[in-house]
């Protein structure tokens, strides 16, 4: 095998006349669907987590809406779960609204709850339009129409445009929070004195289109993703947005007329106001850990290993079921199991880990100088990342595998410089862990730093 460039494409995405369809859209770094052959279960080696369980059965069990919140490192697979849950509680009953925030609603450098509000609005009236009435939330938009046509929005009038045309202006809204920074404040200073009124609006048409779901659907849920990935920024009274997002605003958020689940930033979990989320939420938010492919005292995991092997193995498998890893793809067994190793158990560095490998050649195996090479650029990117002043802060956690509650701890955890793992014991008990990401071990300013601890 000797064209780099049929397998990397393959495998990353690439439009090739000699692929089959599935296989030219397979892109690994967005999500998987529901059902996806490539999909590797992980839940043995992540502490028994399992999405659902934890979060799906509270929405099947519960006699009212309930409003969860999910957790993880961004590039952990979050999306995949959530995708899961979703076809899984279709099959139940549910009619499910999923959308990715960031894709079309909002700008994670610079969110705000109205932002999340008129997004949630969008998609929920998008997808259940032709289910109810859209009358409620129209009026509420016409009633704050002039203010947002000022605002150069659009020049068209309201009243000339069609249903479809008027629902196509909420469209419009989210579209120039996220792309007009200019505007973006402006806008939300018009629509923040009018939030309790769209909720209002925007319930009455859920209502009625809960009324009229499809046949065999009874219940409506709405999962908004992506949201982790706001940035936290500091705000005048020393909290972060992430804070007046989902405590400060969590009765707005809570109160759809439906169920709906909200991803949240790690860092939030760990915050001062933990407690606070759980009380507002009425449960603990759930944490998709990492893969564990080493042990608390550092030792290899050789199942959490095997699973990162086998997510590649499917990988190439779908392309050339007679492919091997070892002999097709790499070299020999010592680079796959530093691969695996040195992605920490993060399915996305080690796609992007092996991406970046691949492209140093012009040819297979990857020898393992190659392999090095791409986890030595991997580690400059997080050596760039830390601060001088936080070293001997992942020195104290690759010592003690905890962290503290502390600003600079919910940062690194941010930035993924800081991993969570977690494991189930016989008895059933679960203990989380905390660790640097195995690509830091080799910086020389976090060696330095652990003489020092």
């Amino acid at each position: 095998m000797n064209s780099p460039n049929f397998l990397a494409k393959a495998i990353y995405g690439g439009r090739f006349p000699d692929l089959p369809k599935d296989l030219q859209l397979h892109r690994p770094f967005q999500p998987l669907p529901a059902g996806d052959p490539t999909y590797v279960n992980c839940n043995e080696v992540r502490g028994d987590s399992d999405i659902l369980v934890e979060l799906g059965n509270e929405l099947i069990m519960s006699d009212r809406n309930t409003c969860q919140l999910y957790a993880g490192h961004r590039g952990g697979g979050k999306s995949t779960e959530l995708l899961r849950l979703k076809a899984d509680l279709e099959q139940k009953g549910f009619f499910v609204v999923y959308f990715a925030a960031d894709s079309e609603d909002i700008e994670p450098e610079d969110t705000e709850y109205t932002d999340i509000l008129l997004a949630c609005t969008r998609q929920i009236l998008e997808a259940l339009k032709d289910n109810a009435d859209p009358a409620p939330l129209l009026n509420w938009l016409k009633s704050r129409w002039q203010e947002l046509k000022d605002l150069a929005l659009t020049e068209v009038s309201l009243e000339s445009l069609g249903i479809e045309g008027q629902i196509a202006q909420y469209g419009k809204i989210t579209a120039n929070l996220r792309a007009e920074p200019g505007q973006r404040q402006k806008i939300r200073e018009r629509v923040n004195p009018y939030t309790v009124p769209l909720i209002d609006a925007l319930n009455q048409f859920i209502r009625e289109a809960k009324r009229n779901l499809p046949q065999g659907r009874e219940q409506l849920a709405v999962i908004a993703d992506n949201l982790d990935r706001i940035v936290p920024v500091p705000q005048e009274d020393k909290h972060t947005n992430h804070e007046h997002i989902f405590i400060d605003r969590s009765e707005q958020l809570k109160k759809l007329d439906c169920h709906i689940i909200y991803t949240v930033p790690i860092s939030l979990i760990y915050s001062g106001r933990v407690t606070d989320l759980r009380d507002i939420y009425g449960s603990e938010a759930q944490v998709l850990p990492m893969v564990m492919v080493h042990l608390p005292d550092n030792r290899p995991y050789t199942a959490g290993i095997e699973k990162m092997k086998e997510v590649l193995a499917l990988r190439v498998r779908r392309i050339d079921p007679n492919l091997s890893l070892v002999g097709d793809v790499f070299a020999e067994a010592e680079s796959l199991e530093m691969l695996c190793a040195m992605s920490g158990g993060h399915v996305r560095n080690l796609l992007l880990i092996a991406k970046q490998a691949m492209g140093y050649g012009t040819g297979f195996p990857i020898p393992k100088k190659h392999l090095l090479r791409s986890i030595s650029e991997a580690r400059n990117t997080y050596r760039n990342a830390v601060y001088a002043n936080e070293w001997e802060l992942l020195a104290k956690v690759y010592a003690s595998k905890a962290i503290e509650n502390e600003e600079q701890y919910r940062s690194l955890l941010f930035n993924r410089c800081i991993l969570e793992y977690s494991e189930t014991n016989e008895e059933g008990e679960r203990h989380c862990w905390y660790d640097v990401h195995p690509l830091i071990r080799g910086i020389k300013e976090f060696q330095d730093a652990c003489t020092r601890v």
